[in-house]
C-alpha cells in the first residue's frame, strides 16, 4: 500500500478533506465542521469502508495553519500532521497538492518533484504556458506530474454510444461552470476536449469579459475542425455545471452533480500511475487546456 502526503488548503477548496476521505475514511462528526456542506452530504451517500481506494492511504499532511491542519487530520483520519511539506520528503511515495491556487502550485511542488516524488497537482496546474513549462521543467521523469479536472473522469459528462449516434457530428459546444474563470474553466474545457478530434487546433479565440462579474468570462472558440465551442465562467451567478452538445441530428445537455466518483476515479488513476510507472496526463494534454485558459484571461 502506497503511504501518501497531503498538502492544502487554498480558499474555497476543500479537496484535502474529500481526498482524505476517499482514502481514509472519515470521522462523521469532525466532518460535519469541515466548513464545505456539500462534502459529509455526499459522503454520507456511500457505503464504508467498501467506497475507499485500497490501493494507499493519506498518512501525513501539512496545511498553512496548524489547528486547520488538525481538523483535517482528525476528519480525514490522516495519523500525521507535519510543521513544515517538506517534512514528508521521505515519508511518502506520492504527493497530493491539494490547493487550487495556481500561482503557488511551483512553490508547493518543487522540492517534491525535484526529491522525484510523484505529484497531484489540483486543478488547473498552471495559469499561463509559460508557468506549465516551469512545472515540467523539475519533472525527473515522465509522468511524475499528473493533473485533470476530475470532472474529465465524470460519467455525467460523457456520451453513451447510443447519445453519439442520436447527436450526430458535432458542430457547437457550449460549456458553463459557476465560480471564477481562473479556477473553474479547466472543468468545463478538459472534459469538452473529448468531443473534439484529437489533433484539432484553435483557429480564433474571442474572449468576453464584464459580464459574469469581476471573475467570470466567457471564451469563444473556433476550431479548425469547423466545431465552434463556448466556455463560460458565470462568476458570483448561480450556474449549474454543464455541457450542451448541438450535432447534425440532436443535441444534448450534460450536468454534472456526482463529485464523489469523479474524485475517486481521478485519484484512483493517479496512484495507478505511481504503481505502473506509467504517463496518466501527459504534458501535451495540459498545454492544449492551458493555453486555453491563458486566452480566456487576457
Amino acid at each position: 500500500m502506497l503511504n501518501l502526503g497531503m498538502i492544502g488548503l487554498s480558499s474555497g477548496n476543500g479537496h484535502p478533506y474529500s481526498w482524505g476521505a476517499i482514502f481514509n475514511g472519515y470521522d462523521k462528526a469532525t466532518m460535519e465542521a469541515c466548513g464545505f456542506p456539500v462534502i459529509p452530504r455526499y459522503l454520507e451517500r456511500q457505503a464504508w469502508p467498501e467506497s475507499q481506494l485500497s490501493s494507499a492511504r493519506v498518512t501525513s499532511i501539512w496545511t498553512q495553519d496548524q489547528k486547520l491542519s488538525n481538523h483535517v487530520a482528525s476528519a480525514a483520519r490522516i495519523p500525521k500532521v507535519v510543521s513544515h511539506p517538506n517534512d514528508m520528503i521521505g515519508m511518502i511515495d506520492g504527493l497530493l497538492l491539494a490547493r487550487d491556487d495556481a500561482e503557488n502550485h511551483y512553490k508547493y511542488a518543487a522540492p517534491f518533484l525535484k526529491a522525484g516524488i510523484p505529484v497531484y497537482i489540483d486543478k488547473p496546474i498552471a495559469l499561463s504556458l509559460n508557468d506549465l513549462g516551469s512545472l515540467y521543467d523539475l519533472e525527473q521523469y515522465p509522468g511524475q506530474i499528473f493533473s485533470c479536472s476530475a470532472l474529465s473522469y465524470s460519467d455525467e459528462l460523457k456520451l453513451s454510444a447510443d447519445e453519439s449516434l442520436e447527436l450526430g457530428e458535432v458542430r457547437s459546444i457550449v460549456a458553463t461552470t459557476p465560480k471564477s474563470w481562473d479556477k473553474y474553466a479547466v472543468h468545463v474545457i478538459e472534459p469538452s476536449l473529448r468531443f473534439l478530434p484529437s489533433e484539432d487546433l484553435p483557429e480564433t479565440c474571442s474572449r468576453v469579459s464584464g459580464q459574469h462579474g469581476n471573475t467570470g468570462a466567457m471564451l469563444s472558440v473556433s476550431w479548425k475542425s469547423g466545431i465552434q465551442t463556448s466556455f463560460v465562467a458565470t462568476g458570483d451567478a448561480v450556474a449549474p455545471i454543464s455541457i450542451r452538445l448541438y450535432g447534425t441530428t440532436g443535441w444534448k445537455e450534460l450536468l454534472f452533480t456526482d463529485s464523489f466518483s469523479a474524485f475517486k476515479k481521478a485519484l484512483e488513476d493517479f496512484v495507478r500511475g505511481i504503481e505502473n510507472n506509467t504517463v496518466q496526463s501527459p504534458k501535451e494534454h495540459h498545454s492544449r487546456v492551458v493555453s486555453l485558459i491563458e486566452q480566456g484571461r487576457s
